[in-house]
């Protein structure tokens, strides 16, 4: 079985209190980690891997994100989907071409370039290329940036999850979804839900599952939980 193969199969018939939980490393070191503790794929952030490469959120030039998820597929046998933010203006096939040749299984693709949604038909449309490019060697996490950007309204995200499983996105992903929405949007989508956990605070992985979740990611959120611990611990030694 392919590594794409049992990706897909992680996010089917899942109980509702064990949502697929993909810890998101950042370099091939927290990757090796994350295996090591058990977990049965990755989804990189693409926050965390900007800033373990020196850049804000969103300022990757697009070779160096995708060599990064190179060096972390290389390092781990597992399955691993990469956020590659709003595509970096590349056409769906070069695209799906650099995916491949990065090592992903799957890839997070969002819907809004510069703090502004983009129009959700286009967005669709350039989904179904992507989609066609890809075939069924890409997992298509669809993000749904509306809670983000300051639309309240869930109809709208599941307007949009709609048009964007027609065209083939396998999963979608309304970020930062308040929890007590949760089950509306479950109700309303056809398909996996990913959502947005916060570290340390908030419903638990089981909880987000039990509310809707059929998988968890932490964006960069794990990095800086790393990153605080560090800190505390370099203030105790002095």
């Amino acid at each position: 079985m392919s590594k794409v193969e049992i990706f897909q199969r992680l996010h089917r018939r899942r109980a509702v209190d064990d949502p697929l939980v993909l810890p998101g490393p950042w370099d091939a070191a927290s990757a090796r980690v994350f295996v090591e503790a058990g977990y049965p794929a990755l989804a990189t952030p693409s926050a965390g891997v900007a800033a373990s490469l020196g850049y804000e959120d969103g300022e990757t030039p697009a070779d160096e994100m995708f060599a990064a998820v190179a060096r972390i597929t290389r390092s781990v046998d597992v399955p691993v989907s990469a956020d590659v933010e709003g595509g970096y203006g590349l056409a769906p096939k070069e695209l799906v071409e650099r995916l491949l040749e990065a090592g992903a299984v799957g890839c997070n693709l969002e819907d809004s370039n510069g703090g502004v949604l983009k129009d959700p038909h286009q967005h669709a449309e350039w989904l179904a290329e992507v989609r066609y490019a890809a075939g069924d060697e890409l997992f298509v996490n669809a993000r749904i940036d509306t809670f983000l950007r300051g639309v309240d309204d869930p109809e709208q995200a599941i307007e949009r999850a709609a048009l964007y499983t027609a065209a083939g996105a396998d999963c979608v992903y309304p970020i930062g979804a308040p929890a007590d929405v949760l089950p509306l949007l479950r109700s309303g989508i056809h398909g996996p839900v990913n959502v947005f956990a916060k570290v340390g605070a908030g419903p638990s992985p089981a909880e987000l599952g039990e509310l809707g979740a059929t998988r968890i990611t932490f964006g960069p959120g794990l990095q800086r939980r790393v990153g605080a611990i560090l800190h505390d611990l370099m203030e105790e030694m002095r």
